[in-house]
């Protein structure tokens, strides 16, 4: 028998109701008639990807939609809120690179600092800037491809990583590539650069983390977990994993036996939820409510309180959309990516998928929080209800 799950729905009409919102006007005939137009997206994916619980956000200039959907918990009526607590994975990553250049903007750092002033023993250490940690063209070999490490995650969920051990490993294969040479995606790049950070200041990234942004933004349901705190706020949904953490190193898809018997619900994923975030720390440990979400994003892409004016400029010139026709038409810079014409930041750890998104010209915000990475087939839920929203309310 297939499995069914049910749909929660929270729709919350007004606008300025998230911490750093601007008032807008409202009418409740506009919020129902954006979510009749873009629950019928939510649904289609999250049944597709058999996704067990999630929450979605959007706000355009005159309304805010609100929904949750399915259950915190596989198996019982435990309805997900649209206020429950997310991990929201590698969204992080824009935070801990706001303190870069923050820290820059200040005279601490620059960009074209090489990664060998402050750390000894990095792979090319001498020819990686600041920047190309930022951007992701360090060449560093991402730590959380090394088998031993899934292998770990399955393992003994419960074990607390050290930042140096995560960059140990890292350090331990060859770079894929020489400084600045092409662009790859490495959860090393992040970690090191909150070393970096972290012994510029003398504070703890959570530290940093905390004062220099969840503070000053007022985001008083986002924070970032002390080593070896696996716990989630209240309230809080579970977090789901087809397949293991070792063999989605090779595909997250399911085989057919096993994709068949996940679509049948004979065949259920894994609860993850208590995997320890140290594994990610700094690339993408933070946890938020898609509201908290919402009022960063808007701030982090359309706002100055976080950088002053030629460093915020800097940085969305260096994440420019390559397209604004197509959500999947992705481009990363300082630690900012664009998906056409949405800059932010999405996020995949096991247990959690996340989009967070706006486009400031046209003021609209978009916030996907998932309970499930992959779906058994492959595929981003998150990203695709994202893009799927783009293309409805944005176009080309």
């Amino acid at each position: 028998m297939a499995v069914v799950v049910a749909y929660a729905t929270v729709v919350v009409v007004g606008g300025g109701s998230e911490p750093g919102a601007r008032d807008n006007p409202v009418s409740a005939g506009d919020s129902t008639a954006l979510g009749r137009t873009l629950e019928p997206i939510v649904r289609g994916v999250l049944d597709a990807h058999l996704v067990p619980g999630a929450v979605v956000y959007v706000r355009t200039r005159d309304t805010v939609w609100r929904q949750a959907f399915g259950t915190r918990t596989v198996g019982r009526s435990d309805p997900v809120t649209v206020d429950d607590f997310f991990r929201v994975g590698s969204t992080t990553k824009t935070m801990v690179g706001t303190v870069a250049l923050q820290l820059v903007g200040e005279g601490r750092l620059a960009l074209d600092d090489p990664v060998s002033k402050y750390r000894r023993g990095v792979p090319n250490g001498a020819g990686i800037t600041i920047a190309e940690l930022l951007n992701m063209r360090s060449g560093l070999f991402s730590y959380n491809e090394a088998p031993q490490l899934a292998r770990a995650m399955d393992d003994d969920p419960g074990r607390t990583w050290e930042p140096e051990e995560l960059l140990r490993l890292g350090f331990s294969s060859p770079p894929y590539f020489a400084p600045d040479a092409e662009f790859r995606y490495s959860n090393t790049n992040t970690i090191l650069l909150a070393s970096v950070l972290e012994q510029i200041t003398g504070e703890d990234i959570r530290s940093l983390l905390t004062n220099r942004i969840f503070v000053p933004l007022g985001l008083t349901n986002t924070s970032f977990p002390a080593l070896g705190d696996a716990s989630l706020p209240i309230p809080s949904p579970h977090g789901y994993l087809y397949g293991t953490n070792e063999s989605a190193l090779t595909s997250p898809r399911l085989p057919d036996d096993q994709l068949a018997a996940a679509r049948t619900g004979s065949l259920l994923p894994t609860d993850v939820t208590n995997l320890d975030p140290s594994w990610i720390g700094a690339a993408g440990a933070a946890i938020s409510t898609a509201a908290d979400l919402a009022a960063y994003v808007r701030e982090l892409v359309g706002g100055d309180r976080l950088l002053g004016p030629p460093l915020q400029a800097q940085r969305l010139d260096s994440a420019a959309p390559l397209s604004r026709s197509d959500p999947a038409d992705i481009h990363y810079g300082l630690g900012l990516e664009s998906f056409g014409p949405l800059l932010g930041h999405d996020g995949a750890i096991p247990g959690f998928q996340t989009f967070m998104g706006y486009d400031p010209v046209t003021d609209i915000t978009v916030i996907v929080l998932c309970t499930l990475r992959d779906g058994p087939a492959g595929g981003r839920p998150a990203n695709e209800i994202a893009y799927a929203f783009a293309r409805t309310l944005i176009g080309g």
